[in-house]
């Protein structure tokens, strides 16, 4: 029996010198599991620039917002659908910001962007380039 104990305090102490809880890994800026990275979503409602943007439908990485201009009392709505785009996180100042999914840059626009003033034809457009396939869906990585 008295070997058994010796055994045992033998390979906490040959075995690794550091204590369970400190082999523990941290956590890294980077994230992520074995399908991929982790991105913050798009949000469904921001504010940006005046306008005020609600997500009325998603599919994989086709969106389609509604628009409104918040300086108007009785705003015509208007329809963005995106190609959603994703950027790798950085540092900045110290801080890190975490990789996340981004709405297309304005250059971008009529390729990963598109605006209607017509609620059908922003929902026609929608289901065109959800139906497109991976290969135009705006999963590069900038």
């Amino acid at each position: 029996m008295n070997g058994a104990s010796v055994v045992k305090r033998a390979s906490a102490l040959v075995g690794d010198l550091m204590s369970p809880a400190a082999r523990k890994t941290r956590a890294r800026p980077e994230g992520g599991t074995k399908k991929g990275r982790f991105y913050r979503t798009l949000p469904t409602r921001f504010r940006r620039n005046s306008f005020e943007y609600r997500q009325l439908a998603r599919k994989g990485d086709i969106a389609l917002y509604e628009q409104v201009w918040s300086g108007c009392a009785e705003p015509s709505p208007s329809y963005e659908v995106i190609r959603i785009r994703r950027r790798e996180g950085f540092r900045i100042s110290g801080r890190f910001v975490e990789p996340a999914e981004i709405y297309p840059p304005s250059e971008l626009w009529g390729a990963n962007g598109f605006t209607f003033a017509d609620t059908n034809k922003a929902w026609d457009k929608f289901f065109e380039i959800s139906l497109e396939g991976p290969a135009r869906t705006g999963r590069e990585v900038i």
